[in-house]
């Protein structure tokens, strides 16, 4: 029995898709205006002393998971808010499955491998994407019962669950176990990295399986 691993950012969710529509939205058509204040003489904090339009813009094309590459914040901590505590449920509870028919056929392998194998979904999450990964994960009918979260700080852990892994995550293409097995779900942001395994669509991961002699 083997331990299958399908992980939800970029294989079962179009993630960084949802972020890009959701910065538009509500940061690029909201433009905002920091103002910035001194101390007088009496200690009051009343008097400014310049406003700054700060302008929000997205830097070129997601060809990577470092957001600050693709989309202008001003500060890391604003990006971690933007994420995961402001509009976390509109961007990981609402995005779209990355393929039409995701879903559907995720749910047939579940089907056709879970008496011979353990299945898991892996997700990188932070504080507030978890639920709204788990409401993204039902609202599009995910029948597997089994669900590993992870963070940089314990993606080393997921190895434990997980013989093979299904993943679009560069890190963990790039940086495996000898004895597991990666199959690389590709995407744009990973072009450059190489893996024995790969797929372009989750309808091909069927014939992946078998070829590994998982049945």
């Amino acid at each position: 029995m083997k331990k299958i691993g399908i992980e939800v950012n970029g294989v079962l969710r179009n993630t960084l898709g949802k972020i890009q529509q959701t910065y538009e939205k509500f940061l690029i058509e909201n433009n905002s205006t920091e103002k910035t204040y001194i101390l007088d003489e009496s200690g009051n904090t009343e008097s400014i002393i310049q406003e700054e339009e700060f302008e929000y813009e997205v830097l070129g094309n997601i060809d990577s998971l470092n957001l600050l590459n693709h989309f202008k914040f001003k500060s890391d901590d604003e990006l971690y808010e933007f994420l995961y505590q402001e509009f976390a449920m509109q961007i990981f509870g609402h995005a779209e499955s990355s393929e039409m028919h995701t879903f559907h056929t995720l749910n047939d392998i579940y089907l056709k491998y879970r008496s011979t194998n353990d299945i898991v979904i892996i997700s990188d999450e932070i504080g507030k994407s978890k639920p709204a990964t788990l409401f993204f994960l039902s609202k599009f009918g995910c029948q597997i019962e089994k669900i590993k979260f992870y963070s940089d700080t314990t993606k080393n852990s997921i190895w434990d669950e997980v013989d093979v892994l299904v993943s679009a995550n560069p890190s963990l293409i790039e940086d495996h176990p000898e004895n597991k097995v990666v199959i690389k779900f590709n995407t744009q942001y990973n072009k450059t990295n190489k893996s024995e395994h790969e797929i372009s669509s989750l309808k091909e991961l069927d014939e992946c399986l078998q070829k590994l002699g998982i049945c």
